[in-house]
């Protein structure tokens, strides 16, 4: 029984390693798309850290991307520059 126990547990690891991974990937992802749009805005270096940071925590709002596109979408607009959402 121990057997089915250890592989049990093996593959929880395995998945829990997995989701962890995903998440850092897709956290990186919005950072560096936050430092992008940041720059398109013309922020100071200080704020262009600011503003990805709040990019990253956007996405924490609804499951999807979709609100991080809303986020960059909405502020590169306010901000004068040209953009859609492709």
């Amino acid at each position: 029984m121990t057997m089915f126990d250890d592989r049990e547990r093996a593959i929880e690891a395995n998945y829990a390693h997995e989701q962890e991974m995903l998440f850092r990937i897709a956290a990186r992802r919005n950072r560096l798309i936050g430092h992008w749009a940041a720059d398109r805005m013309h922020l100071t270096p200080a704020e262009r850290d600011a503003y990805a940071k709040s990019v990253v925590q956007a996405d924490f709002e609804e499951a999807g991307e979709e609100d991080v596109i809303r986020k960059l979408l909405g502020d590169l607009t306010a901000a004068g520059v040209e953009a859609d959402e492709t």
